[in-house]
């Protein structure tokens, strides 16, 4: 199953990816994590250290050739898929894939365009794939996310969230991307914001998470939100929320 974990900057969603990698991983199951946003925070919230990135072996695979040490008959593809592969950041518990970004102010679609292939030539490898995308909706227009089952959607209980999770899904009708189900995550809630909160019939919640000063804590002293407690308020919504998916 390949997860999508998307949203507007600034949400929550890759507290919400990270959890859902540490519980899936849990599970037994054989997870592959892959940070797809440009600003590359699952690392961190991994507390994994990686060497590479996907677009860094891109531009050093561009370098190679350029400087004659790859014959012209080689399959470039081939060269990238192995490195690609050689850069997978393995753990215990987990597997994480960065994407990163080319070089200077080249377009990041080269590296999107990647991303699919990746996703297409390794997702038989694991059980679960869970997706950290940029945030926004560029992901959708790339058509990143387009082999993606689950699309999570988490939104801050704000109308400007709820109006880009209402875009998100639109969008994906409008590029006729199918997803076996799209589901809205509200985080940050406190007691009394649902009911100000005026949410489409078929923007289906999965889960409401509760603002959590430990997630806050966390983020202010730099550690790792693979740490948090499992009976912190953040950690045990999430925890729901996964079990629902479990259960599709």
């Amino acid at each position: 199953m390949i997860i999508a974990v998307s949203g507007k900057g600034g949400t929550g969603k890759t507290m919400v990816s990270a959890s859902l990698v540490r519980i899936l991983a849990a599970t037994g199951a054989d997870v592959l994590a892959i940070d797809a946003d440009p600003d590359s925070n699952l690392p961190e919230a991994l507390g994994v250290s990686v060497s590479g990135t996907v677009g860094e072996v891109r531009e050093q695979l561009k370098r190679d050739t350029a400087a004659g040490r790859i014959p012209p008959s080689a399959n470039k593809w081939d060269i990238l898929d192995y490195r690609i592969m050689e850069s997978i950041t393995e753990t215990d518990d987990f597997d994480l894939l960065v994407m990163g970004r080319p070089e200077g102010s080249g377009c990041y679609c080269a590296v999107n365009t990647m991303l699919r292939r990746i996703i297409e030539n390794i997702a038989e490898n694991y059980d679960y794939i869970v997706i950290d995308t940029e945030a926004g909706l560029e992901h959708l227009s790339r058509r990143t996310t387009q082999n993606v089952d689950v699309m999570m959607v988490v939104t801050d209980p704000s109308k400007r969230g709820i109006l880009t999770a209402r875009r998100i899904l639109e969008l994906s009708r409008e590029l006729e991307i199918k997803f076996r189900k799209v589901f809205l995550v509200l985080n940050r809630v406190h007691e009394g914001d649902l009911e100000k909160l005026e949410i489409d019939e078929d923007l289906e919640v999965i889960g409401v998470i509760p603002e959590d000063p430990l997630v806050s804590r966390y983020d202010m002293e730099g550690r790792s939100l693979y740490e948090l407690p499992e009976d912190s308020a953040a950690f045990r919504a999430i925890k729901k929320v996964a079990g629902k998916i479990l259960s599709l």
